[in-house]
């Protein structure tokens, strides 16, 4: 058995970290970049990465209890975007079949949560894209913790796909094509995007060391606080989450102002 001084002290800093954020701001919406899978993999000595992606997909259930556990009301998990569409066929294959199984544990009963599904999916093999949205499908009833799962995802897409959706509206409508400018605007956009009726992210979470977003909810980020951490995301703790729960009560909201 295991009784290095590190495993002994971690629960004790967790408690210690629980007790610090007691009374203090939190979020109510969290966005996470779940990056660094690969990474892992080479660095812990996997010759195929498949297995960092395996890893890191268990966390994904428990970032959401983690969620769960401290009120934050939506979680948004970046798991594919249009750019990683480029990737060897062989290594998407695997990232659709964990992909399609994440969301399959998510949807079930005993979570409670909503899925709610944003991005291209015609860009996805329809066999995943219908096993997906089938599960997200039946998590319609639920009223547990929202999970926006961002899949075959661009931050540019999705404006120009809102921008799109209100035009055609607008026309459906009748406006005339002189009008349609005028009919444009922050809050029009914003009721046209992925996750219109929803707040925007409040606090982003990025793994692996890297310092951009990289297209990640771009419109609703422009004034969410944003927290890196080197830890890759297959290693990424409970600890880890609370010290960016932490960091986040400590900054001051301006809102651009």
């Amino acid at each position: 058995m295991n009784f290095s001084p590190r495993r002994l002290l971690y629960p004790l800093y967790e408690r210690r970290l629980e007790r610090e954020l007691k009374g203090l701001p939190q979020p109510r919406h969290v966005a996470v970049m779940c990056d660094g899978n690969r990474r892992w993999a080479r660095e812990a000595g996997f010759d195929d990465v498949s297995h960092g992606h395996r890893v890191g997909a268990k966390k994904i259930g428990e970032m959401v209890r983690w969620c769960v556990d401290t009120q934050v009301e939506i979680i948004t998990v970046y798991l594919l975007s249009t750019e990683n569409l480029r990737r060897e066929p062989e290594e998407l294959t695997m990232l659709y079949d964990i992909i399609a199984e994440v969301v399959a544990e998510l949807a079930q009963k005993e979570n409670n949560c909503r899925l709610r599904l944003v991005g291209h999916l015609d860009l996805l093999p329809e066999a995943i894209s219908r096993r997906l949205s089938d599960a997200a499908a039946e998590t319609e009833g639920n009223d547990g913790v929202t999970v926006n799962v961002a899949v075959g995802y661009g931050g540019r897409q999705e404006i120009v796909d809102a921008v799109h959706a209100l035009i055609d509206e607008e026309v459906a409508a009748g406006t005339p094509a002189g009008e349609l400018a005028e009919k444009v605007s922050v809050e029009s956009i914003s009721h046209h995007l992925y996750t219109r009726g929803q707040p925007d992210p409040d606090l982003v979470i990025r793994t692996s060391g890297e310092q951009r977003l990289s297209g990640f909810l771009l419109w609703q980020a422009a004034y969410s606080e944003i927290w890196f951490t080197d830890t890759y995301w297959p290693a990424f703790r409970r600890i880890d989450f609370l010290r960016a729960l932490r960091e986040y009560s400590k900054r001051s909201r301006r809102f651009g102002r």
